[in-house]
């Protein structure tokens, strides 16, 4: 019998948190072996969020000299870092620093058979990735550093792709990306108001179109996108303005099924951020939607322009839901291989059609 292979979590951030629960509830099902977290700092305030996700089966790992004040707070250390990096085949880095953490650790074991996985904000990690969007990349290239990008570039691809079953009839396309000022979980970084931002590409308005764009010409698909970005003063969820052109004609019956179909797009009749984030905190496992994109159905406006169609709209993003089920996504590539789509099955009772 082959022996299970070992993940190692890095940070027990917004997505690292859940994420460590989820590997460890579906450890079983998933054919996992050992499920390590890496916690860099202890806190007081945290001690009960450490334990609860080591009742559920995760082994807490840090580094040698913090190790005795974790023991101290009554924390069961597993082993030090570097052990458990040596240990596991698959290293899901959740902290803003995945960039540097390559540099210091995981180039080390270029050309090793194991997968490194960082998130949206380690931009140049590796190949950016969105399951369900570029998955013909991965098995293409079998990366050994991946990227799984942001929620809203996960949002803006699946849009692009619901919307134009071939990304060639895309004419052009522009989004709004209305982002919530913080996640529910963190002290800092709140506005008092609402803040535009600067339009600092020349090329894409902002990042978010342009990290579409990268993710999309994995396929070797290049879209003329732009994008705008502003916060808002709430912690529920992103909201997207979107405008795209086709270049063939369809009708908004056409468009609506179109994301009816697509497993990744939750349709809702909602217009309200905080009615689609209690669904998910009510009826998500762990709180979380894992679709991609959450559209508002009565918000979808299509029509002929200049020889075009426009489709415009406002959808939602569910947060890091959809980056965590990427980051699953991209550690049963580097488990489990060409056999890594049986397991993602268990997944798709978490995708919602309707909200």
């Amino acid at each position: 019998m082959n022996k299970k292979k070992n993940i190692l979590i890095v940070g027990t951030g917004t997505i690292g948190e859940p994420l460590i629960g989820l590997l460890s509830d579906l450890r079983k099902k998933l054919n996992l072996g050992n499920v390590y977290f890496n916690k860099r700092t202890p806190l007081l305030d945290e001690v009960a969020k450490v334990e609860s996700l080591i009742k559920r089966g995760a082994k807490l790992v840090t580094s040698e000299i913090r190790k005795p004040k974790f023991e101290k707070m009554g924390h069961k250390v597993s082993c030090v870092y570097e052990d458990a990096l040596e240990k596991s085949d698959v290293v899901i880095d959740c902290t803003p620093a995945g960039n540097e953490n390559k540099e210091l650790y995981y180039s080390k074991y270029e050309g090793i058979d194991k997968t490194f996985i960082a998130q949206g904000s380690a931009k140049g990690f590796g190949l950016p990735y969105a399951y369900g969007i570029n998955g013909a990349a991965l098995e293409r290239e079998n990366p050994q550093f991946i990227q799984v990008v942001s929620c809203n570039t996960h949002n803006i691809a699946c849009l692009l792709k619901t919307v134009s079953q071939n990304l060639k009839d895309i004419k052009e396309a522009s989004f709004v990306c209305i982002r919530r000022a913080n996640d529910i979980s963190q002290n800092g970084s709140f506005i008092a108001s609402p803040q535009v931002g600067a339009h600092s590409d020349n090329v894409f308005g902002t990042h978010h179109a342009r990290d579409a764009y990268d993710l999309l010409a994995t396929l070797y698909e290049h879209v003329n996108i732009r994008s705008s970005a502003m916060k808002l003063n709430t912690q529920y969820m992103h909201t997207i303005c979107f405008d795209i052109a086709l270049k063939k004609y369809a009708k908004r019956n056409d468009i609506i099924n179109h994301f009816k179909d697509d497993k990744f797009v939750a349709t809702t009749h909602k217009t309200l951020a905080n009615k689609v984030f209690s669904f998910g905190r009510d009826h998500g496992y762990y709180g979380r939607i894992y679709n991609q994109t959450v559209v508002s159905l009565p918000t979808v406006d299509v029509f002929r322009d200049s020889g075009a169609t426009r489709v415009k709209g406002f959808c939602f993003t569910p947060q890091d839901g959809n980056s965590l089920l990427s980051s699953i996504a991209a550690a049963m590539h580097g488990i489990h291989k060409e056999e890594a789509p049986e397991y993602l099955k268990l997944f798709d009772s978490y995708l919602y059609d309707e909200i």
